[in-house]
């Protein structure tokens, strides 16, 4: 098979159908075209004299010189059609959506997998060189951290009665948005309109809310004036626009925008857009030869069954949204929170980096561009954010929650449940100097279980901050605080006590949120 081009049917060559004929043809992998209109088929015939035609699926089945089915039918056909093809042994190529039910498509992945056959679907924008490039720069972390993304997909037509706008337009934009958020959302939020067919939405607006604070938004129309193919990904290093409307050296455009405050005033900095360089290519034919070099190869597909999936859960979550007037939805296998890439024990973002010889605790989740250093150990059901830095060799406890913008450094233990706002600061040399090395004058911390440390704290080094202590923002800590202790200021001094549920305690040490009382201890108050 390595050294033979793929033989190749498509089923279905009709609105786009026919494209797959001719990018298949113009390869020189084509050699059957099934379809039910005999007119089609004759003038097809014509136009690919040496291509064969039939009718029916068995006739395509039946033939041994054909590897992969490519199958471009409306919707409702393609769970029979691909799982008779794969029955038969045969590669098989869905165009979008998959299938209309999960159960279907789960059927399908565990046929491919028994058969060792190649189950791929049709999203064509994964194969875009433009978008291949957008991805590339958010996964670079050139675009910074990425805040929402929203999709535009409007057109006059071509108006569907099989399916509605959702299921017609919307897929490509799912698709490219669970790419770059590179987890699965936790809800879906659906609204449209119904002005053609009253079962039948002609426009729809559908909403996004990613666990890591990313928000995004799909906007889809076939009533719209003029066609919008746009999708616009806001970071908070650069913004970069994918218009597939524009000419090819327009089509992405990053701007390098900045918001900088002044006077506690949010004022924007606008720059001149960057235009990567990008070499042209066509989507269509990028994916065909995918298609051809995976059933060469034995590859996965990059979109493949469980990717398929993953949109599928998705437009069945906004289609009940939209049926139940815009009822936010969860998604089905997300409510655990579990990632796109099946990690089952913990959350890994595709942006952040777990050294060797490091330890992640069951349902600890890290999130965009942290890094754990090797010899690390983070304990369960921990929350690691953004821009995080943890290690070497440190020990952090279960239920913690690390903020944005925090590095967790060699020499700091964090026991269970401790709170590390944001961009807090902990240090581990006492007078360090850039000339001259002296990590072996660790002086190490200790944050007591269940401790908070407010927004931009510093802790000097060799401090032990108490069971359940907090410290307030902007405070900077330089010596040990007793348990349940409440500090503040530069130096951080004492002002009060704080209970376990984190209120402040009364000056009869009782706190009036949850009624508990304390009397004062060698180490603070119990």
């Amino acid at each position: 098979m390595k050294n033979k081009k793929p033989s190749i049917a498509v089923i279905g060559s009709g609105y786009w159908g026919k494209n797959l004929v001719r990018n298949h043809a113009d390869i020189g992998s084509l050699s059957l075209i099934c379809d039910k209109d005999a007119t089609v088929l004759n003038n097809f015939k014509k136009q690919y004299p040496d291509v064969e035609t039939c009718f029916a699926l068995n006739d395509v089945l039946s033939r041994n010189n054909i590897d992969g089915i490519v199958i471009a039918t409306p919707a409702e056909t393609h769970f029979n059609l691909a799982r008779e093809s794969l029955l038969a042994d045969k590669h098989v190529y869905i165009e979008k959506p998959l299938v209309l039910k999960e159960e279907d498509g789960n059927e399908l992945i565990k046929l491919a997998n028994e058969k060792n056959r190649v189950l791929m679907v049709g999203h064509l924008l994964q194969y875009h060189p433009v978008f291949i490039e957008l991805k590339r720069l958010a996964n670079s972390g050139e675009l910074g951290r990425i805040n929402y993304i929203y999709s535009n997909r409007l057109n006059l037509g071509k108006i569907r009665r099989e399916e509605n706008i959702l299921w017609s337009f919307a897929p490509h934009d799912i698709s490219m948005i669970l790419s770059l958020a590179g987890e699965m959302p936790e809800n879906v939020i659906t609204t449209g309109g119904n002005y053609l067919h009253k079962k039948i939405a002609d426009v729809t607006t559908t909403h996004l809310e990613f666990n890591s604070g990313l928000r995004a938004h799909v906007f889809v129309s076939w009533l719209h004036p003029f066609k919008e193919q746009k999708l616009v990904v806001v970071g908070d290093k650069k913004m970069a626009v994918f218009d597939d409307t524009l000419p090819w050296k327009d089509k992405l455009l990053l701007y390098p925008h900045k918001i900088n405050w002044e006077h506690n005033i949010p004022i924007p900095d606008k720059a001149e857009a960057e235009r990567p360089d990008i070499m042209e290519a066509e989507p269509l034919r990028s994916e065909c030869l995918h298609f051809l070099e995976c059933i060469q190869t034995g590859n996965k597909p990059l979109t493949d069954g469980h990717e398929g999936i993953r949109v599928l859960r998705i437009l069945n979550a906004s289609q009940e949204s939209l049926e139940n007037n815009g009822e936010k939805i969860f998604i089905s296998g997300a409510k655990s929170r579990q990632p796109i890439n099946d990690i089952n024990k913990f959350f890994i973002h595709p942006t952040a980096v777990i050294d060797d010889k490091s330890n992640i605790g069951q349902d600890t989740k890290i999130w965009h561009f942290s890094h754990v250093l090797s010899g690390s150990n983070i304990g369960d059901k921990c929350n690691i954010g953004q821009n995080v830095v943890i290690g070497p060799d440190v020990i952090i406890g279960k239920q913690c929650k690390i903020q944005n913008n925090v590095s967790v450094f060699k020499g700091v233990t964090l026991e269970d449940g401790v709170f590390c706002g944001p961009s807090m600061v902990f240090t581990n040399i006492y007078n360090p100097r850039a000339e001259i090395r002296k990590m072996d004058q660790v002086r190490p911390t200790v944050v007591k279980k269940g401790a908070t440390i407010g927004a931009n704290a510093t802790i000097i080094c060799g401090c032990t901050l108490g069971r359940y202590s907090f410290v307030g923002a902007g405070s900077l800590v330089n010596k040990n605080i007793p348990d349940h202790s409440l500090v503040v200021g530069n130096p951080a001094k004492q002002i009060g006590w704080v209970c376990q549920c984190g209120e402040r305690l009364t000056e009869d040490l009782e706190c009036l949120s949850c009624g508990k009382t304390y009397h004062k201890c060698s180490n603070g108050i119990e």
